[in-house]
């Protein structure tokens, strides 16, 4: 049986149906939301413009792919770090340096590319973009789950930041697409230096509303990892899987359109895919579950699974519109639902770190498919990157069906005036 969320947090009004007006009235919520929003564009930029850029400059979808997975793995391995650093000494602590040097990384990269610098030398500048990509997403997030604690919101606020990030990932690839091939290939990756540097910078300044440093609820809290706990690595092998699906995907969809003669097609197609996966982040938010969140990420996945499974085959723009919209569609609730774990699994002087465990996971994922996808496109027949989508989802399920137990909620105990209380604060089965 399913348990629901009872616990009301400080400052929220309750109701038995959370929904996004009672969200975002929030108090405080809109003066990390706006400036988050803007901070977080460039980052669905930074991958189709490094394709594009470098696939210019070399001819070959395999080099463009390779240098892009650089960047992925860099910010892959360097995200939780970031993430920890931001537990530890505040958010603004590590915004600062982090814009700077992406912006001056970014540029570097895009002038190596553009004097035709050999391969090894992009894979160099590659390295620091990746590794200084801001966290944005996972300081919104741990943002409300300062403001939020173990309110029913939570599971709310998870949807909305799924939106949020999928919104970007709309326009992103359609703007920088636009400016690839309507101005000059280097216009996308320039474009999302400046506003990383804009948008970073005015997102730190919001110093009211971050976590404070190394508090969780009332009590000081030692700086354990967030991978020491195990569901948080069965989350981390969830997502992995769905940055193939986006990895898989930037590069497959981008050598279509090109081999259709129509490169322009590509950021509509993506951009197709990602608002199937922005409408179902609506309507999860929206609904108010009674099953439990392990059980619904293993449904979620296996429909993901499913729809993975079609896109090789489709063979027109139209099929492949509604096969990538339905992809979209799967993978919102499958994130939702992994983030919403993350505040029953880990402490919350943790959760930054986690959230960008979970990032980076789905930057490694990603990473992987388009260095994988890119030499799928170039050595073997048109299409054959959208093999990449379906083994990652289906390896991944495999994982998380095997290890689903392990995704219990910790049980938190609270010392109170009339003594010690125990409960879940997320559904269980």
């Amino acid at each position: 049986m399913a348990s629901t969320v009872t616990s009301e947090s400080p400052g929220t009004p309750v109701s038995s149906r959370p929904g996004y007006g009672q969200l975002l009235r929030t108090r405080g919520a809109w003066t990390f939301l706006l400036p988050g929003f803007a901070a977080r564009q460039p980052f669905a930029m930074l991958t189709i413009s490094i394709v594009l850029l470098v696939q210019h400059t070399t001819g070959s979808y395999g080099a463009a792919g390779a240098v892009a997975a650089v960047t992925g793995v860099s910010l892959a391995l360097f995200a939780p770090f970031t993430g920890r650093l931001a537990d530890r000494h505040g958010q603004r602590a590590v915004l600062l340096p982090g814009v700077l040097l992406h912006t001056l990384a970014g540029l570097s990269l895009t002038a190596l590319a553009l004097a035709d610098a050999p391969l090894w030398a992009l894979f160099v500048a590659a390295v620091p973009t990746g590794a200084s990509v801001p966290q944005i997403g996972p300081m919104v997030r741990a943002r409300w789950g300062v403001k939020l604690q173990d309110s029913p919101l939570m599971t709310t606020a998870a949807a909305f930041e799924s939106v949020t990030d999928e919104l970007t990932f709309v326009f992103g690839p359609l703007l920088a697409t636009a400016l690839c091939t309507a101005i000059d290939p280097a216009a996308g990756l320039l474009t999302e230096a400046a506003l990383t540097l804009v948008g970073g910078l005015l997102f730190a300044a919001q110093r009211g509303t971050q976590p404070a440093v190394g508090v969780d609820g009332h009590a000081r809290v030692k700086h354990a990892s967030a991978l020491s706990v195990p569901g948080v690595r069965v989350l981390i092998v969830a997502f992995l899987g769905i940055g193939a699906v986006f990895g898989g995907m930037q590069v497959s969809l981008a050598a279509f359109s090109e081999s259709i003669g129509e490169p322009g097609l590509n950021g509509v197609l993506y951009g197709t895919f990602a608002a199937g996966n922005m409408l179902s982040g609506v309507v999860c938010g929206a609904i108010a579950w009674k099953v439990a969140p392990r059980r619904r990420l293993v449904v979620a996945y296996a429909a993901l699974g499913l729809a993975a499974s079609g896109l090789w085959a489709a063979q027109s723009v139209v099929v492949l519109a509604g096969v990538g919209l339905l992809v979209g569609v799967c993978i919102a609730p499958a994130l939702i639902t992994g983030y919403t774990l993350v505040d029953g699994l880990v402490p919350a002087g943790a959760r930054t770190e986690a959230f960008t465990w979970l990032t980076g996971a789905v930057a490694l994922g990603q990473a992987a498919a388009v260095l994988v996808a890119g030499q799928m496109e170039d050595r073997l027949w048109d299409g054959a990157g959208f093999l990449v989508p379906m083994g990652g989802t289906l390896l991944a399920l495999a994982t998380l069906v095997t290890l689903r137990s392990r995704l219990s909620p910790r049980v938190v105990s609270r010392t109170v005036a009339r003594g010690v209380g125990h409960r879940v604060p997320v559904a269980v089965d």
